[in-house]
């Protein structure tokens, strides 16, 4: 099996995952639950890109250290920037009991999320296969 498709079968298996929590999300699972395994399985895609891409990165790096580790020299990269700090604002809303600063429907927000970060990354995977 070559590196690219390792890379999309790796990629593949995240997308899977997400949607398996969107089926749980569905079923109304809490979001403070959601949001931790959602910033788990976001961490997850950005190590599949870091390891394809040679980055050396910190096992315990949370979610925007490793964004800034993956951005390093691939500027393209910022493309998911506001993705990954939108998962972590959640997240600090959680955390400060500001419930109210979160948008309307936050743990659809975080699924529609995550499908945007694996799109990017699944699309780069699949232009450099063909390139």
């Amino acid at each position: 099996m070559t590196e690219s498709t390792q890379l999309i079968t790796a990629l593949d298996a995240a997308h899977e995952r997400i949607e398996a929590l969107a089926k749980q999300q569905s079923a109304g699972m809490p979001l403070p639950e959601l949001l931790a395994a959602g910033i788990a399985e976001a961490q997850a895609m950005l190590r599949i890109m870091l390891e394809n891409e040679h980055k050396p990165y910190a096992s315990d790096a949370d979610l925007l250290e490793l964004w800034k580790t993956l951005v390093k020299g691939k500027p393209h990269w910022n493309t998911i920037r506001d993705n990954c700090r939108e998962l972590i604002y959640y997240q600090n809303c959680l955390k400060a009991e500001r419930q109210d600063a979160l948008p309307a429907q936050p743990e659809r927000m975080v699924i529609h999320t995550l499908r945007h970060i694996f799109l990017y990354l699944r699309s780069h995977a699949e232009q450099n296969q063909e390139g």
